[in-house]
């Protein structure tokens, strides 16, 4: 029974690997939520645009956390990828976290087919396989490495398959597929620890939500897509 199960959720990934870009055409918005404590504090929202065999995504993400009317965390960040034949080609973004500047300048090198990484953390190579670590892209799922969206820098992965639930956001249901991403160095700073659950529906194949703990109960919840 466990083997077959296990079947399934190769097909479910591999489903996902064929998907990727040509599933996102029709995507032309994807607004989420961020929360802290179940209290709304801001947004991530992405917008697409295709032409031909190009895909562009912008992403604009702004919250701030406040204690006793004093503003004590703050995310300010812009940011575009760039993906031509369902191949990142370019990413660059801009953040501003607690008034300190990060940064991204991403670039495919064609010549030795790596991606060249120019960030505020990190400055060097990266595989192809590397997926940018934004909310929008289930391939996300199925990468052993991420690379910052706000610094640039690599950080590798473990993706489990938890199971099926039933999530209920905004008024609406969903069957989602839910699954755990952690860092897989377990020996890392509690502050460099990826330590997220994801949640995505069966149905559209979007991340419909994602919560974490760092001061407080994070969510990005899917508040709506066209």
């Amino acid at each position: 029974m466990k083997k077959y199960i296990f079947i399934i959720f190769l097909f479910f990934l591999f489903s996902y690997a064929q998907a990727h870009t040509k599933h996102y055409k029709g995507i032309v918005k994807i607004e989420l939520e961020v929360l802290r404590n179940n209290e709304a504090i801001g947004y991530s929202n992405y917008f697409f645009e295709h032409d031909e065999n190009i895909m562009t995504v912008k992403n604009y993400t702004q919250f701030k956390v406040k204690l006793f009317g004093a503003t004590i965390f703050s995310i300010s960040s812009e940011g575009i990828e760039k993906y031509e034949n369902d191949k990142l080609i370019s990413f660059k973004s801009t953040t501003f976290q607690n008034d300190k500047e990060k940064y991204v300048n991403l670039k495919y090198d064609e010549k030795i087919n790596r991606l060249i990484i120019d960030g505020s953390s990190y400055k060097g190579e990266a595989n192809l396989d590397c997926v940018i670590g934004n909310w929008w892209n289930h391939k996300i799922l199925e990468a052993n490495q991420q690379i910052s969206p706000l610094s640039g820098s690599l950080k590798d992965q473990v993706v489990k398959f938890i199971g099926y639930e039933n999530i209920i956001l905004y008024g609406k249901n969903f069957s989602a597929a839910h699954y755990k991403l952690k860092s897989k160095d377990d020996n890392l700073p509690k502050d460099k620890k990826l330590d997220f659950d994801i949640w995505v529906d069966k149905k559209s194949n979007l991340i419909i939500k994602i919560a974490y703990k760092r001061m407080g109960d994070w969510e990005y919840r899917l508040k709506s897509f066209q």
